[in-house]
């Protein structure tokens, strides 16, 4: 993951707020929140991978790290990152922490109609979900930006899934409404302009440099303090994670980060060091 200083998550063990659901209805909530995040990742039925690097097998440890691409599963982001996109939600939650969530890269929406689960498992009905993606694949590197010379994304077919199909995810869980929002659109297009005022997580799935600070630049100044910022490709794709350290150091953000898997990372925005 380069040179930056990640640490082991903090939070791990923490337990957020006082809860005043009763046992039952804590473990009810649990048994849902668990059976959807299985749902999502398709770790119930296990479908083969689509992707060339899996040899067409399911690998039961590879979908739990999210290092393959299901055939039918609405997510690619694993297990682990699940869990901890969870656990940041509840946090927020249960903390009080203003705001929306966003994805920037949605692909098949798994990631959003998660949080929408969540939100719908406690009750929150004065949060959106914002699904935010071209819904056409990635773009092209842009000339003007050298970090992505020679990306190849734009050419990945599996990537490019519609909007249709997004909300129809997002339908077949019951989880479809006006607390979900669509941007739909490339990021330099649809995000400076979207009217979000505030955001209790910004998770970003945009695999390229370009992509990456697209959204960074016109959401990070409306995260929440204490709110979190997750980056799915941090320790996969470089030119991801050039443009986190470079807005960062432009920008003298000293949250630590926090690995997730050997992949994915994130920081709470005002935590010290």
């Amino acid at each position: 993951m380069g040179q930056a200083n990640i640490k082991e998550n903090p939070l791990e063990d923490v337990e957020y707020g006082e809860d005043k659901a009763t046992s039952a209805e804590n473990e009810l909530r649990a048994l849902y929140i668990d059976l959807l995040q299985k749902t999502l990742t398709n770790e119930i039925y296990g479908d083969l991978p689509m992707d060339p690097w899996s040899g067409g097998k399911y690998d039961a440890t590879k979908r739990a790290l999210g290092r393959d691409w299901p055939s039918q599963a609405m997510t690619m982001i694993g297990a682990k990152r699940m869990a901890n996109l969870r656990q940041l939600t509840e946090s927020v939650i249960n903390q009080g922490v203003p705001g929306d969530f966003i994805e920037t890269g949605v692909w098949r929406g798994g990631a959003c109609v998660f949080v929408r689960g969540i939100l719908k498992a406690y009750g929150v009905t004065d949060r959106r979900v914002w699904v935010a993606d071209s819904f056409e694949g990635l773009p092209p590197p842009d000339p003007n930006c050298p970090q992505d010379a020679g990306d190849k994304h734009h050419t990945w077919e599996p990537l490019a899934i519609s909007q249709e199909q997004v909300r129809d995810n997002f339908r077949k869980l019951g989880l479809l409404d006006d607390q979900v929002k669509f941007l739909k659109g490339w990021f330099k297009d649809t995000l400076p302009g979207a009217p979000i005022e505030r955001l209790a997580i910004l998770r970003l799935d945009g695999d390229m440099y370009g992509s990456t600070m697209d959204a960074l630049l016109p959401l990070y100044a409306k995260v929440s303090r204490g709110g979190f910022v997750i980056v799915d490709d941090f320790g996969a794709v470089q030119g991801c994670r050039q443009a986190i350290a470079d807005f960062r150091a432009a920008n003298n953000i000293t949250s630590p980060i926090i690995d997730i898997d050997g992949v994915g990372v994130f920081w709470q925005v005002g935590a010290q060091g």
